[in-house]
């Protein structure tokens, strides 16, 4: 059977699937209902663009072809980079894109009534084989699916930016879901490499989301209230618990920290609850923090396109380092 995959809108995040889904050995083909996403995707897959801006940074490292992420050892999967790029093709029309699919990945701006068009529409272009899957990173699917006849086959598939580098993708069911659904969507997620976790249940935030809105606000409101500077308050994060949670989650490291989890819930959970008393409510993003922290950021990294380029850049180079870290230090 021929193994596809669609995406609906061809900028980063699906150009970043496309890849992914090469690396795996999977056919894809690309459409979009303007001709020139498609060509554009397809030209940055290939080489980098001319110029990178906020817009073109697409397929994570889009100033480096897939040549140059294989000379350095990043190029995922065992296929050369070449054998990947012949399986990448564009399709301007929607039903010779998903013939033959065996998964769809929707890509569409977050736009309720846009996806819900996307997915009607596919609704009664494909078989009861088929998984149709969004990208959404906040839209419920019980509101994104409603009224599909192939409801059974939906479900979210929300990769973390930048998805090549980042494996997480976190899979959350409509009601209705099947569980073969599932589990066909986490094995072929597993096949490519990513790492992906099964929500139970929809909630609206997903899990990262509501982990990372969580840290947020907690930060948001320790610089609003004059506790620590922006600048200090990020190296919290960057060069402390950024550093343990790039290799095991807080319950682990709960676990670790004491004799066991028990232990630790034991010696820890008074202070720990005597704190979280101490949390304020949600913060407001007033103005004049927003200035603030501008301010205290743009020191650092100036927020023309030009310095912010290449922060994304070395962030991302970063993340490609650490990666290959991760994959070689993999607990037996």
């Amino acid at each position: 059977m021929s193994n596809q995959k669609r995406i609906g809108k061809l900028g980063l995040i699906g150009r970043s699937w496309a890849m992914l889904f090469a690396s795996g050995g999977f056919q894809v083909k690309l459409y979009d209902i303007e001709q020139q996403q498609i060509t554009s995707a397809l030209d940055s897959i290939r080489r980098p663009p001319p110029r990178v801006d906020n817009r073109t940074q697409g397929l994570i490292h889009a100033r480096k072809e897939m040549k140059s992420l294989e000379q350095c050892g990043a190029l995922k999967g065992s296929l050369s980079a070449e054998q990947q790029l012949s399986l990448i093709s564009g399709c301007a029309n929607i039903a010779e894109a998903v013939e033959g699919a065996v998964h769809i990945q929707e890509c569409v701006p977050e736009n309720l009534e846009l996806k819900k068009k996307i997915f009607t529409q596919l609704d009664g272009l494909v078989d009861d084989r088929v998984v149709l899957s969004s990208s959404t990173s906040c839209l419920l699917p019980s509101k994104l699916f409603v009224g599909l006849a192939h409801v059974k086959q939906c479900i979210v598939a929300h990769p973390v930016n930048p998805p090549y580098y980042v494996p997480l993708v976190e899979l959350v069911p409509h009601p209705e879901t099947s569980p073969a659904t599932m589990d066909r969507t986490h094995a072929l997620l597993r096949k490519i490499g990513q790492s992906p976790v099964r929500v139970l249940r929809e909630i609206d935030g997903f899990v990262l989301n509501r982990l990372q809105y969580a840290i947020i606000s907690e930060a948001w409101r320790l610089v609003e209230e004059g506790i620590v500077s922006p600048s200090d308050l990020d190296l919290v994060m960057s060069d402390g618990l950024g550093m343990r949670y790039a290799f095991i989650g807080p319950l682990e490291t709960m676990h670790l920290n004491a004799e066991g989890m028990i232990s630790y819930c034991d010696r820890y959970s008074e202070g720990m609850k005597r704190v979280l008393k101490t949390f304020g409510p949600i913060p407001e993003f007033s103005r004049a923090t927003v200035e603030k922290v501008n301010q205290d950021l743009c020191l650092k990294v100036p927020d023309d396109p030009g310095h912010l380029a290449a922060r994304r850049q070395w962030r991302d180079d970063c993340l490609m380092r650490l990666a290959k870290l991760k994959s070689q230090v993999q607990p037996q």
